[in-house]
């Protein structure tokens, strides 16, 4: 099985050899292995793309709106990096659509790391998967090694708020239940607390 050092470092140098730059490439090689660490076929869909034909053939989104429209498609690698660039602008539109992206897989782990940068859950839709991406830290979704998909007709990403999955009385019983470990302070600690037996000369 091959290490995803190994996996960084051959993305990376696939993507340099097809014409990007090495800043790019590094990123590329960095979401390559997250994908695999992840359990993704990244380096599956990152050959598949590279031999294609396609990549010098894709649109370059570069300013990312609500509403993203191109008769030709968009290119996952560099519509990733304009995301990436643009995150702390971009969570503010809260929703966002994406027609016509080839390779989509190859979009997603962009918007993994992103969710970290800005604290927040992200779910990522495209065809009939659903994909919710947790602070880059776990990928949740309904996701299997299916045929490569070339071509995403549509892809709808959405910002989740933070909220708590419980409410306030399940926190007030887990709390009084905490409280049973508290210990009381008695007279010999305070005797042997830090500070204690000393007196001020000044």
């Amino acid at each position: 099985m091959k290490s995803f050092s190994e996996i960084d470092t051959i993305a990376k140098r696939a993507s340099k050899a097809v014409g990007f730059s090495w800043g790019i490439a590094e990123e590329v090689g960095k979401n390559i292995k997250l994908l695999e660490m992840f359990g993704l076929p990244g380096l599956k869909y990152l050959n598949h793309y590279f031999y294609s034909g396609q990549l010098n053939k894709n649109q370059r989104l570069t300013l990312i709106s609500t509403k993203n429209i191109s008769k030709i498609p968009y290119c996952p690698i560099f519509s990733g990096i304009s995301f990436f660039d643009q995150i702390n602008e971009l969570e503010n539109l809260k929703n966002i659509q994406i027609e016509n992206m080839s390779y989509p897989l190859l979009f997603l782990p962009f918007l993994s790391r992103a969710s970290e940068v800005i604290g927040k859950k992200i779910s990522f839709k495209f065809e009939s998967n659903n994909f919710l991406l947790n602070f880059n830290q776990s990928i949740y979704s309904n996701f299997i090694n299916k045929d490569i998909l070339k071509l995403a007709n549509l892809i709808e990403i959405e910002f989740i708020e933070n909220i708590n999955t419980f409410n306030q009385q399940d926190w007030d019983n887990l709390y009084k239940l905490s409280t049973k470990t508290f210990v009381d302070e008695s007279d010999e600690l305070k005797k042997s607390a830090a500070g204690a037996g000393l007196t001020d000369n000044d």
